[in-house]
């Protein structure tokens, strides 16, 4: 992937903002800073950084996508109160996979784990 100075704005902004969030609430931020970046090269922009594992695309948390930083292997933990997500480490489910694999003979390829519940500010 070519550089692209609006490709650096964009991850630059994204690594600052790690409450994985979604395209519309980059662009707010991006606006805000006087940025020229429309949305339609935000979204080709974010799609072509998880395309080349720069950065993961998070679907399924809610109708728009939410996109995280972080490539390391993790999982998701969102409240349902404040609608927060939050990155918990795979040393709490260290085998998740090869358990996967040995009672089902499935081939795991890629796993995403999505946790939902109640976060510690929330609760007090």
């Amino acid at each position: 992937m070519n550089y692209s100075k609006q490709r650096e704005i964009i991850l630059d902004t994204l690594k600052s903002n790690v409450v994985h969030p979604t395209a519309e609430y980059i662009y707010e931020i991006l606006k805000k800073e006087d940025s020229k970046i429309s949305l339609a090269t935000l979204y080709r922009n974010l799609n072509q950084l998880a395309e080349n594992g720069l950065i993961k695309k998070i679907d399924g948390l809610e109708s728009s996508s939410h996109y995280d930083h972080n490539t390391h292997a993790h999982y998701h933990f969102i409240c349902d109160n404040c609608k927060k997500v939050f990155d918990v480490s795979c040393d709490i489910a260290p085998d998740i996979v090869k358990k996967i694999e040995d009672e089902t003979g499935f081939i795991v390829s890629s796993h995403d784990i999505i946790i939902h519940g109640i976060c510690k500010n929330c609760k007090n």
